[in-house]
C-alpha cells in the first residue's frame, strides 16, 4: 500500500481518485475529478462526532464499526464500478481512520490502493501554494461588451496558454453574468479547480487571463493570485461603444426577459431609479440595444475608475470579431514594455468586467 505525497498522488499515482469523506464534505470541496465513495453518511458522521466528544473516543470507534460493517460489500461493489481496473487513489480528510478502514477493505477486495498521505487537507495546502507561485501573466482588459472572453478562447485555439477564470466560476462577471450559466461552485471548490487549472499551465510562457475584479459573481479570487494579476502587464481592447452595444444586445437577446430584469434590478442603486425604470421598460419592449446603452453608462464609468493608475497597452479595435482582435492583442503584446494608458471611454466594465 503506497502512501503518496500530494504531488505524486496527483501526477504519477494511477487510478481514479476516491474520496471517502461524507457527502457534505465532498459537496463543500473536493479534488477535481475525484469520485465520492463515502464511508459514512452525513448523519452517521455527525453521530460519531457527537459520541467522540460527549462519550469517549472508544465508543465512537465502535459506533463507526457498527455503521461500516453492513455496507462493506456494497462499497467494494461500488468501487469496482468506479474503478474497473481495480487500482485507485484514495483519501479522506487527513489520512486517518476513514481512509485506513476503506484501504483495508479495498485491498481485501483485490484493489491496488494508492493512499494520499495526509488526505484532502494536504490538497488544500497544495492549492494555496499554487496561488502564490509566481507566474508570467498577461491580463486582457477592455470595457463591457469588448468580447474579451471570446478573444481568450481564440488565443487558446491558437496555442496560447489561457486561464479562464469566468469559466471556472460559472459566471461572466457582471450583474448579467449568471444568465445561461450553471450554478456557481462553492468558494472552496472554485479554489480547488483554479489550483488544478494553474498547475496544468506552463511556467516558461506568458499565461493570458481576463481582467477581473476581486470577485466573480459570489466567488472571490484568492488574494495571492489576484495580487499577481494586478501586478501583471495589462492589455486593453479598445472597442467602440456602438460595436459593444450591438455585441451585448445580440447576447442578452437570447435570454428571457425575467432574468434580464432581475439583473437590472440588482444594479438599481447604482443606476438610479429613473435609469432602472427606463432599462426595465426597454426590456419589456424587446429593445435590447436601448437597455444595453443605459447599463453600459454605469459599467463604462466603473471600469474607467478601475483603470486609473494601472499602466496598460491599448489595442484599438474596430469591432468584436474574436479572431481579428486576438491577432491584434498578440501583436500588441510584443510591445508590452512600453505601456500606454487608454484614453477612450469606449471600452469595458470595471469592478465586474463582463464578456
Amino acid at each position: 500500500m503506497p502512501r503518496h505525497p500530494i504531488t505524486d498522488f496527483l501526477d504519477t499515482a494511477a487510478g481514479p481518485i476516491l474520496d471517502v469523506r461524507a457527502p457534505a464534505e465532498y459537496a463543500q470541496g473536493h479534488i477535481p475529478g475525484a469520485l465520492s465513495l463515502p464511508l459514512f453518511s452525513d448523519e452517521e458522521r455527525a453521530r460519531i462526532g457527537t459520541t467522540y466528544k460527549q462519550v469517549s473516543p472508544d465508543k465512537a470507534v465502535l459506533l463507526g464499526l457498527d455503521f461500516f460493517g453492513p455496507k462493506m460489500r456494497a462499497m467494494v461493489e461500488q468501487a469496482k464500478k468506479l474503478a474497473p481496473g481495480q487500482e485507485v487513489r484514495l483519501h479522506c480528510w487527513r489520512g486517518g481512520m476513514r481512509s485506513g478502514a476503506v484501504l483495508w477493505l479495498l485491498e481485501l477486495g483485490g484493489f491496488h490502493v494508492n493512499l494520499l498521505d495526509k488526505g484532502y487537507k494536504d490538497y488544500r495546502g497544495w492549492a494555496l501554494a499554487e496561488f502564490a507561485r509566481p507566474r508570467q501573466l498577461r491580463v486582457l482588459g477592455g470595457y463591457t461588451g469588448s468580447g474579451k472572453t471570446a478573444v481568450l478562447h481564440e488565443l487558446a485555439r491558437r496555442g496560447e496558454p489561457v486561464l479562464d477564470l469566468e469559466g471556472l466560476a460559472n459566471h461572466l462577471g457582471s450583474s448579467f453574468g449568471s444568465l445561461g450559466q450553471p450554478p456557481q461552485p462553492t468558494q472552496e471548490q472554485f479554489e480547488n479547480d483554479l489550483a488544478a487549472a494553474l498547475a496544468k499551465l506552463p511556467n516558461d510562457r506568458p499565461i493570458w487571463v481576463e481582467d477581473e475584479s476581486r470577485t466573480i459573481g459570489g466567488l472571490g479570487i484568492p488574494a495571492a493570485f489576484f495580487e499577481q494579476m494586478r501586478a501583471a502587464p495589462l492589455v486593453v481592447l479598445d472597442v467602440p461603444s456602438a460595436a459593444r452595444v450591438q455585441y451585448l444586445a445580440a447576447d442578452y437577446g437570447r435570454h428571457d426577459a425575467a432574468g434580464l430584469a432581475a439583473a437590472v434590478l440588482r444594479l438599481r442603486k447604482r443606476l438610479g431609479g429613473l435609469v432602472t425604470k427606463e432599462a426595465l421598460g426597454a426590456i419589456a419592449d424587446g429593445d435590447m440595444a436601448r437597455m444595453v446603452e443605459l447599463v453600459l453608462a454605469y459599467y463604462d464609468k466603473s471600469y474607467g475608475y478601475g483603470l486609473e493608475g494601472r499602466p496598460a497597452t491599448v489595442v484599438p479595435a474596430e469591432g468584436t470579431d474574436a479572431a481579428t482582435n486576438a491577432a491584434l492583442v498578440l501583436a500588441a503584446a510584443k510591445t508590452i514594455a512600453t505601456p500606454l494608458k487608454p484614453t477612450s471611454y469606449d471600452s469595458e466594465a470595471a469592478s465586474s468586467p463582463a464578456h
